[in-house]
């Protein structure tokens, strides 16, 4: 039987140290090719600022993730920090800014399962949903002033705003909270 440990133990630590490693290795290797072959694709429209938002969701998935196989305060963070890093280390394109973006985004995620233990053990649909909406937030409000965003077209940046939500939603929430939910009913797991 498989345990979701909420101590911070060897095992909890050595887990979420691998599910950030393979998500930073996902998003370098995976996300990242295909969110730059569709911003080309776009580029000729004027909408490719578009795409930056458009993936967003698929780049928040470690911390929850990361919350779900650990449910405990600062998994989330720690994974997505994690998965940064190790993005930025074996040749990401953001470069260092990502390790700060990974901390935001990891921090903000975990605010769907603050102030309560049993919220993180529960890994409900409302937890991971209401992480997922302020992820987005985590993730579109430094990089809308870092990357200049406030200078386009206020229809392009609301667009930039409501595709970031969507995809946080669908990505980090809907389709991890449905991974999890497989990880439920094939593992059996309990919390220790």
């Amino acid at each position: 039987m498989f345990t979701r440990s909420s101590k911070w133990n060897i095992k909890s630590i050595i887990l979420v140290a691998l599910i950030g490693i393979v998500m930073g290795v996902i998003y370098t290797y995976g996300f990242n090719n295909i969110y730059n072959l569709a911003k080309v694709a776009l580029l000729p429209t004027g909408f490719a600022p578009v795409m930056d938002t458009l993936f967003t969701g698929l780049w928040l998935m470690a911390a929850p993730l990361a919350m779900y196989f650990v449910p405990t305060p600062g998994s989330g963070t720690i994974g997505e920090f994690i998965a940064s890093f190790v993005e930025m280390a074996v040749g990401g394109q953001w470069g260092a800014i990502t390790m700060l973006s990974g901390l935001i985004q990891g921090a903000t995620n975990e605010i769907g399962f603050f102030l309560k233990k049993k919220r993180y053990q529960d890994f409900s649909w409302k937890s991971v949903m209401i992480g997922a909406f302020f992820a987005s937030l985590g993730a579109f409000i430094p990089t809308y002033f870092l990357y200049g965003w406030n200078h386009y077209k206020l229809s392009l940046q609301i667009a930039m705003f409501i595709t970031n939500i969507i995809s946080a939603l669908v990505f980090d929430g809907v389709l991890v909270k449905l991974i999890t939910n497989l990880f439920d009913k094939a593992l059996k797991p309990r919390i220790e």
